[in-house]
């Protein structure tokens, strides 16, 4: 009786650890994929010019998620790379890197170590995933070379394509705040590298060169006398 007795507990306890594995499986879910027919396109968003800089500058550095790192499998240097891991098209809340950006504090927040990016950026990106991720839109350049002033012109592009490998902690010198530009700009590395002048190292990093109009914008500011403006 005393063997027979075991061998029921034996069995349901085999029973209920089965049901509960096998429960707690049937609740892991994929992050619901938005078809296509339902997503609501956005042209006015241009991956190459307004998503692709910023993951290039932000994330796809040494150490990181550039291709000879790879932190996690996650690689952020061209848009095949981007969407392959951690975005859902059309599904910005159910995409894990969008979720990493979002988050204020603690170790899985992205950018790690550095700070969080512009709420304008965190919603760009957001837009872009929900419109579907997509690889394209209206990528006409509206830049304009009589418009430089540092606050519209000049910081707003530091953001997007330098402050990731040119933070205030970074060993290859600060791009965050005007002082810094400033300094760079008047002993001719900011412009020298952004031209892609020989000797210098071609910036943006591991990115496509910035346009003759941006590179004019810069050009024109510091003829101007780099003003806080």
């Amino acid at each position: 009786m005393g063997l027979f007795r075991k061998s029921f507990v034996f069995l349901c306890i085999t029973v209920l650890v089965l049901f509960f594995v096998s429960g707690t499986n049937s609740c892991v879910h994929q992050p619901y994929a938005v078809p296509d027919s339902l997503i609501t396109p956005d042209t006015s968003i241009c991956f190459e010019r307004d998503i692709l800089p910023v993951f290039q500058s932000n994330c796809a550095m040494s150490g990181c998620h550039n291709a000879g790192s790879a932190e996690d499998g996650y690689v952020f240097d061209n848009y095949a790379n981007i969407v392959r891991k951690g975005i859902v098209p059309g599904n910005a809340a159910g995409s894990k890197i969008w979720k990493s950006i979002a988050l204020e504090t603690g170790d899985d927040r992205m950018p790690r170590n550095a700070a969080p990016l512009p709420a304008t950026t965190q919603d760009l990106i957001k837009r872009w995933i929900n419109a579907g991720a997509k690889n394209g839109g209206s990528c006409s350049d509206a830049c304009d070379t009589n418009t430089f002033a540092y606050s519209t012109t000049i910081a707003p592009m530091m953001q997007t394509y330098c402050i990731g490998c040119h933070s205030s902690s970074s060993a290859n010198g600060s791009l965050t705040d005007h002082a810094s530009v400033k300094n760079s700009a008047v002993n001719g590395n900011l412009i020298n590298c952004v031209s892609h002048i020989s000797g210098y190292s071609a910036m943006p990093q591991g990115g496509s060169k910035l346009s003759d109009c941006k590179i004019t914008q810069i050009n024109k500011w510091v003829a101007a006398g780099a003003q806080n403006n």
